[in-house]
């Protein structure tokens, strides 16, 4: 996205990775930052919204501290055993989970695939354990070294996974099939509200002035529409969202509720 935006607007675009406490040091400093446009944070949803759910103690308000720019893409998770677990799909999982209650381990490495396997202990009925990982790839790892029976990975590396015949999908996160494997089911189909995407965006400090606002946000939706683009996004599993700022903002407040709302259903206590 920097690239393109450097060549739509003619200016340079540094990318500075500033990693931690999902996402919030990276947040802090932009928002401590002037509001003219020249420093920006490229969040997922951790630190837009998930993090007021998922931490004891946040030090900034997403939904005022923030100036919503553009929506970039959005990704989910697919549910992954190994090539050689019994289950061929997600109704003989649920069969397998339920048949060894607390004997089926789930490996997590973020907070959208922590919420993933509460959701599907919820939803499935089923009673299985999760174990924390610093990364997904950690805990891809050690489900293909049998350590953990299963875990849930980003479009994008699940793709891979899949093509390599290292690891079978059983089902997406989110509650459509994604054009970019339409023959992987979602599991929605088999457990209804099962729901859980995680994207990504363009924000800034408050108080930006509406026109380099507007600005920023014609450069990321003219980039969006090219197809080198929206190819270079599929091959990480990203499907593009054009939105405008006010409805971002909008977008925003809906997930920070519904993030609030799984994590207290899934009865998760923020660290």
């Amino acid at each position: 996205m920097a690239q393109q935006m450097q060549t739509l607007l003619g200016q340079s675009f540094i990318v500075e990775n500033k990693p931690g406490a999902g996402g919030s040091i990276a947040a802090m400093d932009v928002i401590r930052s002037a509001p003219d446009g020249y420093n920006l944070l490229f969040s997922s949803n951790s630190a837009a919204a998930s993090n007021v759910a998922l931490l004891k103690s946040i030090p900034y308000d997403p939904l005022k501290d923030f100036t919503p720019i553009a929506a970039v893409g959005e990704n989910m998770l697919v549910l992954m055993v190994k090539t050689d677990h019994p289950a061929k799909n997600i109704q003989e999982f649920i069969s397998y989970a339920a048949q060894r209650p607390g004997k089926v381990n789930a490996g997590y490495g973020s907070s959208s695939s922590q919420v993933s396997i509460a959701v599907l202990n919820k939803l499935g009925k089923i009673d299985t354990m999760g174990v924390a990982y610093k990364g997904i790839p950690l805990a891809m790892n050690d489900v293909m070294a049998g350590v953990v029976d299963y875990t849930f990975v980003d479009l994008g590396n699940s793709m891979a996974q899949a093509k390599g015949g290292k690891l079978r999908p059983l089902g997406i996160t989110a509650l459509k099939r994604s054009s970019l494997v339409p023959d992987w089911p979602s599991l929605a189909e088999s457990m209804p509200g099962f729901d859980i995407t995680a994207w990504f965006a363009l924000v800034g400090p408050a108080g930006m002035p509406k026109d380099v606002v507007d600005k920023l946000n014609a450069s990321i939706g003219q980039a969006l529409k090219s197809k080198e683009t929206q190819d270079k996004l599929a091959g990480i599993g990203i499907q593009p969202m054009i939105m405008s700022p006010d409805q971002l903002k909008t977008f925003m407040g809906s997930e920070v509720s519904k993030w609030v709302r799984l994590v207290k259903e899934a009865n998760i206590q923020p660290e």
